[in-house]
């Protein structure tokens, strides 16, 4: 008996200890063969799950009888890979630009795959943009369908971010999910952040006011920067032009003990060569030289509780002008000049709570100076923001998913101008708000295809007194990998106007503002659909959305009213946006890949004449339609990739100074096309050749000039009218002043450039 009992044990043990086995192995890169750390291995029920470590490396550990595993990573097509072999697996996921079933968060503010979110969400990884290569994320921008850079003035080439047709103050631009770049970082905030340490950028276009707060009315940016799994120990990249622009990013990862990680980043840009091909006495494109830190600390701690901190110190001096024009004549009328000096810091930490549910606690503060001087006229403004946030992320039973929270946030605004003026003492009074908040969210899974999402927010401002805002979503699985998203949302926004429109500053207008401006407030609605199938080696992906905005109070710069004036009230009236976008990415055995997009757009304001009558009138400086496309073939063995990419533009209307101006009242259709040839040597070093906007195209090309009166910019001339206005004569025939306003597209022909990319693990 003793010795059957002794033999049963032994069995049990013996079976116990055969019954789970241990599975190693690496996940790479398929193209170049770098090793992907933080990449998720799991088993299909998710009973083991490891990620893998800095050098790709894992070991898992799976029951018996078990033969497969999932392995998945941001920016690559998820995997099925059998186990029945022995010895170490070799794991090579496939590199994707546009993601289709990314891991996302700024939908919903919770970690989901795309193809879960009940809000559509648009995924660009590094990867994306390393197709056409540029100095900035401002530049990079031009490569997504319906989001477009647009320049604001033809000397500083200063600029905001357009979605959907709408102005870059509708656009909320947030870093790893903090709203660190406010109204008046929003023209340079986009430029200088480190690109090596950018994971992937998330676009949601429509409202997001729900989550972020009352100015999310048109979108949301949100730029993620890489964990420290991902992050190489050391990289380097580098491009240098036919123009002489240099710009050098470095990345730097240290592991400072076993319990943090500290990841840096200096992105630096030089351009300091005068070019004037047009031939009309002015610099083509603004010298800029201007420096970004980064810095990002990681924290280790018990149960994979999140810890991180990270701070940027941004700087940039930025000139454009008269060719002969130096820092001597700075605020002088010489010899116009429009010189910039921008310093900001940025810091903002996320910790979760040591406690049992999850609560996260959120913080961001900045601060923006800006010291500039445009001809004569100065602008010395300073802005800060302080913003804290508390999130509780709750699942209630299997079906319901609850956010809620807390949010508080302090603005500072003081300038030289007008804008802050107290129109009683006609002394200086700086803006000053402390903005609570209150939001809460239910996702809800009806069931397997149906997902509904319901969400509300409360903002109490002391002007304006409390601003809801709720938010609606439906997410239908129409079949296997086919999705129909319903958004719908309500917006509201306070104007600050010398922070967000570059041409209230540029001296060649008088600015008037008619009567007390109101906060604008917006309805916005979306319709998107996604879908993606393969067959053999091909796979496509399409996505399509339409929208409609609607505008109450809005504040439109009103160039037409009187060319030498630009006029801020609110509209009477409204206005709308309306729209279809549709992208298609086509990919044939990893090797021949077609991206492309298309948008249509009608974005206009509605008036009232005398007669009560509706007058519509087409937006400024907004296209009708657009398109975008990205075409690259990869020749594996030798590795080597062609990519032609480009864009393409239908006419804007433009503003125009007189009946008299020789200019287009609109622009033509015009594209920006590039080549870019990239040889990888060897996992961590390729280099890449290419020329760009091959057709030479610039907004000069074809009319009389581009910039109105550049031999008389400070309008020393200029003969006015018993009425005011500009009066013609045989030295001024078109009746125009100095305005550098007509601008729509970047004034740079074309160019070759080189570049290099390292880095170590």
């Amino acid at each position: 008996m003793r010795l059957h009992l002794i033999i049963l044990i032994l069995c049990l043990f013996t079976e116990t200890g055969f019954a789970q086995r241990t599975v190693t192995g690496e996940v790479r890169d398929l193209i170049s063969g770098t090793a992907l750390g933080g990449a998720e291995v799991r088993t299909r029920d998710a009973v083991s799950r490891v990620i893998t470590d800095e050098k790709g490396r894992f070991h898992i550990l799976l029951a018996m009888g078990v033969d497969s595993i999932q392995v998945s990573a941001v920016g690559y097509s998820a995997l099925t890979a059998g186990v029945n072999s022995s010895g170490k697996l070799i794991l090579r996921l496939t590199p994707i630009e546009k993601e289709m079933d990314a891991v996302v968060v700024s939908g919903t503010l919770r970690p989901m795959h795309k193809l879960e979110s009940p809000v559509a969400v648009e995924v660009y990884n590094s990867n994306f943009f390393k197709k056409n290569p540029a100095p900035s994320l401002f530049e990079s921008m031009q490569q997504v369908n319906g989001v477009r850079p647009q320049l604001n003035c033809s000397v500083c080439n200063t600029g905001d971010i357009h979605i959907n047709g709408l102005e870059g103050p509708y656009t909320m631009v947030t870093i790893d999910g903090m709203p660190i770049v406010s109204s008046l970082g929003s023209v340079y905030g986009l430029f200088g952040i480190p690109t090596q340490l950018i994971d992937r950028v998330e676009i949601v276009k429509g409202p997001a006011s729900g989550l972020y707060g009352p100015e999310a009315i048109g979108g949301l940016i949100n730029v993620i920067t890489k964990e420290p799994a991902k992050a190489p120990r050391v990289s380097v990249n580098a491009i240098t032009s036919s123009w002489l622009e240099h710009n050098l990013d470095l990345g730097f990862k240290i592991n400072a003990g076993k319990k943090s990680t500290l990841l840096m980043g200096v992105d630096y840009f030089n351009f300091n060569h005068k070019a004037d091909h047009n031939k009309d006495g002015f610099t083509d494109v603004a010298l800029q030289h201007r420096i970004s830190l980064f810095q990002k600390w990681t924290f280790h701690r018990r149960h994979q509780r999140q810890a991180s901190i990270a701070a940027r110190y941004f700087y940039e001096d930025r000139w454009g002008g008269e060719m002969n024009w130096t820092p001597k004549f700075r605020g002088t009328d010489l010899s116009y000049g429009e010189s910039i000096y921008t310093n900001r810091w940025e810091l903002m930490g996320r910790y979760q709570l040591p406690v049992s549910e999850k609560l996260f606690m959120s913080f961001s503060a900045t601060s923006h100076r800006q010291n500039s001087w445009y001809g004569t006229i100065p602008y010395m403004g300073d802005q800060r923001i302080l913003f804290g946030q508390l999130i509780w992320d709750k699942a209630i039973g299997v079906s319901h998913n609850l956010i809620a929270g807390a949010a508080l946030r302090h603005n500072y605004y003081d300038d030289n101008s007008t804008a802050t003026v107290d129109t009683l003492t006609g002394k200086n009074k700086a803006e000053k708000a402390w903005v609570p908040g209150l939001f809460v969210q239910d996702e809800w899974a009806v069931n397997d295809r149906h997902t509904l999402l319901f969400g509300a927010r409360v903002d109490h401002h002391p002007v304006h007194g409390e601003v809801f805002t709720p938010r609606f979503a439906w997410k239908w699985k129409t079949g296997k990998g086919q999705v129909l998203r319903l958004n719908a949302g309500t917006g509201f926004r306070v104007v600050s106007l010398f922070t967000e429109d570059h041409a209230a500053l540029t001296g060649a207008r008088v600015v008037e503002i008619r009567g007390k401006l109101q906060p604008e407030k917006s309805y916005n609605v979306n319709l998107n659909y996604s879908t993606s199938f393969k067959f053999g080696k091909h796979s496509i992906q399409t996505d399509a959305s339409s929208w409609y905005s609607h505008f109450r109070n809005q504040i439109i710069a009103d160039y037409d009213m009187d060319p030498n004036k630009i006029v801020y009230q609110n509209l009477d009236g409204y206005s709308r946006s309306t729209g279809l976008s549709v992208n298609v990415d086509y990919n044939f055995a990893h090797r021949f890949r077609v991206m492309t997009g298309f948008t249509w757009q009608d974005v206009r304001k509605t008036t009232y004449d005398a007669q009560h009558e509706k007058i519509n009138t087409r937006q400024m400086l907004t296209e009708r339609w657009s398109g975008v496309w990205q075409i690259g073939y990869s020749f594996l063995s030798q590795g080597i990739t062609i990519d032609y990419t480009g864009n393409i533009y239908g006419p804007m209307r433009l503003p125009l100074l007189s009946l008299w101006d020789p200019r287009p009242a609109y622009s033509p259709v015009w594209s920006i096309q590039n080549l870019q040839v990239t040889k990888r040597f060897s996992p961590s070093f390729e280099c890449f050749v290419g020329i760009k906007n091959l057709l030479n195209w610039t907004p000069a090309r074809g009319i009389p000039f581009l910039i109105a009166r550049t031999n008389d910019p400070f309008d020393k001339q200029v003969t006015y009218d018993a009425n005011g206005q500009v009066a013609r004569t045989p030295d001024n025939p078109y009746g125009l002043s100095f305005d550098p306003s007509y601008i729509y597209a970047p004034n740079q022909g074309r160019r070759g450039s080189v570049g290099l990319r390292w880095s170590r693990k």
